[in-house]
């Protein structure tokens, strides 16, 4: 695996483990926040896998996907998590839509979440070992 690749991953790695910190602290928004960032930065990685280059500085996850060519390959579920994901990497961060992210956190849906990033996480290094 090449340098540029395995940055991205430990960048993911590491996000992980934030993760799961803030999931404990109750920190849900910010949770919802750092798993986007986990699945961003996993399809960035292979879109420096396929192109050889560092990825677009971009955050729209379906079109990480699209770049990487790998959307094809993404099952109805993992397209559910990018549509899940996607609000809160930009809501997120204007006061206007935090109360209502934050009531649909939940700690069962944040446990879900939490749980269906790890998953893909493993599923795009299993694709990036082939």
């Amino acid at each position: 695996m090449n340098a540029k690749v395995e940055y991205w991953l430990e960048l993911c790695d590491d996000d992980f483990e934030t993760a799961k910190a803030l999931f404990q602290s109750k920190r849900y928004l910010h949770m919802g926040f750092f798993c986007h960032m986990i699945v961003e930065k996993a399809l960035k990685a292979v879109v420096a896998h396929k192109t050889g280059e560092l990825p677009p500085r971009i955050h729209e996850l379906k079109r990480l996907a699209f770049l990487g060519e790998i959307q094809q390959n993404l099952s109805e579920e993992q397209m559910m998590l990018l549509d899940k994901l996607e609000p809160l990497q930009i809501e997120a961060r204007y006061p206007e839509y935090k109360a209502k992210l934050m009531h649909t956190l939940t700690p069962t849906v944040c446990k879900q979440l939490l749980k269906e990033t790890e998953d893909f996480l493993c599923w795009i290094k299993q694709q990036l070992e082939k």
